[in-house]
Formats: C-alpha cells, sequence, structure tokens
C-alpha cells in the first residue's frame, strides 16, 4: 500500500516481549539492565526499546516495555508488555509461560499444540536468541509473558474463534509493523483456515463482514469455527485456500464487494478498489435491458442505486455467478466445491451460485 510509506511504522508484540525479556534476564544474570535495551530483530537489523520499569525479587525479574504500533490501528497500541523471568533446571531450555492476557491454545491447527500459551515460533526464537546474547551458550530460563488488561482487548481479535483463550497473542514474524498492512487480520484469516483443516471440517465459509457472517451462518448451519473473517481480502484468502485446500468453501458477502469480486477485483476495499455501478450493465447484460433502465443505471452513484435502478431480481443470482467464476479461477482447486451467496444490509438473501 503507498500510504504505509508515509506513516510511521512500529513494533510487534513478538519485539517488546523480546526486549523486555532481554532487560530483565540482563538484570537477573549480571545485575545490569540497559535502558534502552537493543534487540537483535529476524531480519539482521538492530532496534532499541526504552523500559517502563524493570526489577528483581530474589531469584527472579522482571521489565516493562509499553507496546509502539507506530501508525498502525493496532489493538495492541499502548499496551504494557511485563516479562518475568527466572532460572530453570539444568537441560529445560527456554521454558515459555502465558502470564495475564496472554491467551491459550485450545484447538489444533495452530503453529503450536494445544495446552501451549500463544506465543509463537518467531517470538519464541527472538526471546531465545536474546538470553544468549547475555549469558552465551545454552539458556535455561523461564519466560512469562503478560500484556495488561490482555483479555479484554483480545474480544476485539479473533483469538477465541482460532480457539485461543485468556488473552492475546505474542505475534511477528518481522519484528516490524507496518501502518495498515493488517498483518495481524491476515494472520488471523490464515491461521483460521488451519485450525478449520485440522478439525477436518467439511464446509467454511469467508464473510466480509458480520451482517454477511451470520446470514451464511444461519443458511448453511455452520459453527464458529468454519467461519473466516475475510473481511476485504478475499485473493489472500483464496490464495491461501490455493495451497491449503479445503473440502467445500462459500465466500459470502454484500452488493457492492460481491460486485467487485465479479468484475476481477480481489481487494475489496473502498481504497484499493472502486465499486463501479456501470460495471452492473456488463453484468446484466444476459437480462437484456431496457433504454429506460439503462438511463436509470447511468444517473446511479452506487451499486445499490445501481441495483435498485434496474429492478430485476436476477441481477443478483448473475453477479453471484460472476463472483464465483472469478472466485475459482483464483482458488484454483478443482477438488473444492465453491458458491458464492450475496446478503442485503439486512441480511436477506439477494443473489447465490450454484456450487460448483
Amino acid at each position: 500500500m503507498t500510504q504505509a510509506t508515509s506513516l510511521r511504522r512500529g513494533w510487534t508484540t513478538g519485539s517488546c516481549a523480546t526486549a523486555a525479556a532481554k532487560a530483565a534476564w540482563s538484570l537477573l544474570t549480571t545485575g545490569d539492565c540497559p535502558d534502552p535495551i537493543t534487540i537483535s530483530l529476524p531480519g539482521g537489523k538492530e532496534a532499541a526499546f526504552a523500559l517502563d520499569g524493570s526489577g528483581r525479587d530474589g531469584g527472579s525479574a522482571w521489565a516493562n516495555v509499553i507496546k509502539d504500533a507506530g501508525d498502525d490501528p493496532d489493538v495492541t497500541h499502548g499496551a504494557l508488555i511485563t516479562v518475568h523471568v527466572e532460572a530453570a533446571p539444568a537441560g529445560s531450555g527456554v521454558i515459555f509461560r502465558a502470564g495475564e492476557g496472554v491467551g491459550t491454545i485450545t484447538q489444533p491447527g495452530l503453529p503450536l499444540p494445544p495446552g501451549e500459551p500463544a506465543i509463537n515460533p518467531v517470538p519464541r526464537a527472538m526471546i531465545r536468541a536474546a538470553l544468549e546474547q547475555i549469558t552465551p551458550g545454552p539458556v535455561d530460563a523461564c519466560v512469562t509473558i503478560s500484556i495488561a488488561n490482555g483479555e479484554k482487548l483480545a474480544e476485539r481479535t479473533l483469538n477465541a474463534r482460532l480457539g485461543i483463550l485468556g488473552g492475546l497473542s505474542v505475534l511477528g514474524t518481522t519484528g516490524v509493523v507496518i501502518p495498515y498492512s493488517c498483518s495481524a487480520w491476515i494472520h488471523s484469516i490464515h491461521r483460521g483456515v488451519d485450525v478449520a483443516r485440522a478439525l477436518a471440517l467439511p464446509h467454511i465459509a469467508g464473510s466480509t463482514g458480520a451482517t454477511s457472517e451470520n446470514a451464511i451462518r444461519k443458511l448453511y448451519g455452520l459453527s464458529d469455527s468454519a467461519l473466516i473473517e475475510m473481511g476485504d481480502f478475499a485473493g489472500g484468502f483464496l490464495k491461501y485456500l490455493r495451497r491449503h485446500s479445503v473440502p467445500r468453501l462459500t465466500i459470502a458477502g454484500g452488493l457492492a464487494k460481491m460486485t467487485k469480486l465479479a468484475q476481477g477485483h480481489l481487494d475489496l476495499h473502498s481504497s484499493r478498489s472502486l465499486a463501479d455501478p456501470q460495471a452492473l450493465e456488463r453484468l446484466a447484460a444476459p437480462l437484456r435491458l431496457s433504454k429506460a433502465q439503462i438511463d436509470r443505471l447511468k444517473d446511479a452513484q452506487t451499486i445499490a442505486q445501481g441495483y435498485a435502478a434496474l429492478d430485476d431480481e436476477r441481477l443478483g443470482e448473475l453477479i453471484a455467478q460472476r463472483a464465483a467464476r472469478i472466485a475459482r479461477e483464483t482458488l484454483d482447486d478443482p477438488g473444492c466445491q465453491l458458491d458464492v451467496v450475496i446478503f442485503d444490509r439486512q441480511g436477506t438473501m439477494i443473489g447465490r451460485s450454484a456450487v460448483s
């Protein structure tokens, strides 16, 4: 996105936890706690983090870092991340524990097995490497990560649907947050597919929003684990499914976004693809529009106005069929059954393709 280039980048939760862990381990093992503390990012660059307090209590130490997500609308921006460290028995390696506000994995399909704290593999590797910078060689330590108000913040994420309960996930693959890259959302889409596959669900549905999600849930009787909130990322969702196949897929969305998909747009966000009312004339060609219908369509300012102007219930089906063709081409998986369902703002179905 061009927008992101002019905005300030931030740090992932994993980077902040790494900085706090390194500072706490330094305090515990050397008696010194550098502030700011410098860590190595996965790409090889270094980054410095200011601490928001640290301390030592007998055989353990702790340090705080406040997450700065830059200009990204991250739900964890400004969250206080606390890491407690203590020595573990020889040969234990680095043990990770979920403190208050960090979730626990309860379903299969995620990068870590059920029962593990939701601290992803890359942040774990970053923390191990950071501790080894303080005490070279194999490190035996217990690392407990907490996020203030994390359980409440997690309600604004898809963690519960993914089977991550009790709080947030500690994420990050590059250590850096790129503003409006929506990396956390895309991560949730991919993990949602992984969980559905691990549960061997026969049918999943990707929706563009809450209305279409609720409607498709009722239409097909799908469970929460079968529902993937793909939002505007139809292309990313379908391309991930191309490599991670499921038996049956439904794409559900509102009229404007499904018209965009029917036009061939795979990014459905309003700032990155246009819902062109005039596209309805091309999509409605099989209906043999009258001159009066075409004239009304030319005056339409939105897809909804154009749809109303044409006043033909068959149009929704034509849009759904064309959107299904685009989705099928992108999915490129003949073994997956596919259909597209379109709903209006009240959740009433106004178009549906055949299952193919």
